[in-house]
């Protein structure tokens, strides 16, 4: 895959901890900066496409009302009031 060249600003304490994890791993500060990325990405797009199917299954009509969510979850919290 071919690979472009982007350029970003940090604190100097994180461009530390880079080097110190590459160091560390016996790795290149743009590996563990890939790495980070692509985990980041990663799960960010996971949780994207979530939302995204959550809100196509409430514009279905799919989905549980709010209030019914409130009164299963109070009913909940009650039994662990009665709990000794």
């Amino acid at each position: 895959m071919p690979t472009t060249t982007i350029t970003i600003r940090t604190n100097s304490e994180l461009a530390e901890k880079i080097a110190a994890l590459a160091e560390a791993t016996d790795r290149s500060r743009n590996w563990v900066i890939e790495e980070a990325l692509k985990q980041y990405v990663e799960t960010q797009m996971w949780q994207i496409e979530g939302i995204k199917a959550a809100i196509a299954s409430l514009d279905n009509g799919e989905g549980v009302p709010h209030e019914q969510v409130l009164a299963e979850a109070n009913a909940l919290l009650d039994q662990l009031d009665d709990t000794p």
